[in-house]
């Protein structure tokens, strides 16, 4: 069998590797990445975006002081290769907001939808500032505090009910003030539970003062729990990250990370539905993230043969999925946003070991 030591050290030097490579679709210092959809026979793209580096780089820097010193170096490195392209994703007017995509700056076009044939072209598919990738940026770089205090600022005047109410969610929910995935005066507001575990990892780390806004997104993620929604509707919970799995994953991090009073009660709950989503159907990367989810809460699951896990499940691994229609402020699309036909699976390799690196961090502690 291989050890973990082993292991650790082999799935940190290939992350490393993909980052470093540089491939004619990817500059060294990001992670490749694909879109596809399997629904559309042979639709598979490298898609040059920043949100697998750096939620790469984060997953990393979350375990890096319980790795060895030499292996602590590689995570600091591939930090290193990833900040510096971070720029190219800023907000095309240079505010401190940042983009999944390459921005139009100096004259260079948009990056949306790279290394196709059609969905680059249309201005539609253009899509505005993000929250989920600026929070990553931000936890995975080094924020000055005035730019800390900019994007919580920034974050309310796109919340829900600043300007307009959101639409797309439950009704018992759409007077809370939480935060929107999307930034842009001109985008409805969204509310994704995964997305808002990212902006509060984000706030409670760097020790931001807490208002209504913090309050209303927690009590989002806090009722789409003890309602069970998030297990029986996933993508009106989260259009990003529309499986349970995933779901849980993104709460259970913040839940362990920093103890929100508003999410205390929903522990137990958690639990109870990691342990019933690991006795169903789970595809093997579903089952780590679950697995690492219920070490993270200080239980004790089954061990995970992760060595035995095929590459391909690894490659073709989808932890991010996009609706392509979601952004659209058009009722009809909104309601279509759904269907298969219009949804991409991101895959990344590179992610996908750093998710097994991290259940492997975990394990070995408890087993200890």
């Amino acid at each position: 069998m291989v050890s973990s030591t082993s292991l650790l050290a082999g799935f940190l030097n290939r992350i490393a590797a993909l980052q470093s490579e540089p491939q004619p679709c990817f500059p060294a210092g990001l992670v490749p990445s694909y879109r596809r959809n399997p629904l559309v026979l042979g639709y598979l793209r490298p898609d040059t975006n920043v949100f697998f580096t750096a939620s790469t780089v984060f997953t990393l820097q979350q375990i890096k002081n319980r790795l060895p010193v030499d292996l602590q170096k590689t995570v600091d490195r591939m930090a290193e290769q990833a900040v510096r392209h971070y720029p190219d994703f800023q907000n095309k007017d240079g505010l401190q907001t940042y983009n999944f995509y390459v921005t139009p700056k100096n004259g260079r076009p948009s990056g949306h939808f790279p290394n196709g044939r059609f969905l680059h072209r249309i201005e539609h598919f253009r899509l505005p500032d993000d929250a989920d990738d600026t929070a990553m940026i931000y936890l995975t770089s080094q924020p000055s505090a005035e730019d800390l205090r900019w994007f919580k600022h920034k974050l309310t005047l796109h919340a829900n009910l600043a300007t307009r109410q959101v639409q797309d969610s439950f009704p018992d929910v759409a007077h809370l003030r939480a935060y929107s995935t999307w930034f842009g005066k001109n985008m409805p507001v969204e509310f994704d539970a995964s997305v808002l575990c990212n902006i509060l990892f984000c706030i409670y780390r760097y020790d931001l003062p807490l208002n209504e806004y913090d309050a209303d997104s927690l009590m989002f993620i806090r009722s789409v729990v003890e309602k069970g929604h998030y297990l029986r509707d996933p993508f009106r919970c989260s259009h990003s990250y529309p499986r349970p799995a995933l779901i849980l994953y993104h709460i259970a991090m913040l839940l362990a990370a920093f103890r929100p009073k508003p999410l205390e009660t929903i522990g137990p709950l958690l639990i109870r539905d990691a342990y019933q989503l690991l006795s169903g159907d789970l595809s093997p990367l579903d089952r780590v993230i679950v697995s690492t989810s219920l070490l993270q809460l200080g239980e004790k699951p089954p061990r995970l043969d992760v060595a035995a896990i095929p590459e391909k499940a690894i490659r073709d691994y989808s932890f991010f999925i996009a609706g392509m229609l979601t952004a659209s402020q058009n009722p009809l699309l909104n309601r279509m946003a759904q269907s298969r036909l219009v949804r991409m699976d991101w895959t990344c390799e590179a992610h996908s070991l750093a998710l097994l690196t991290e259940y492997l961090v975990y394990a070995e502690e408890i087993s200890e």
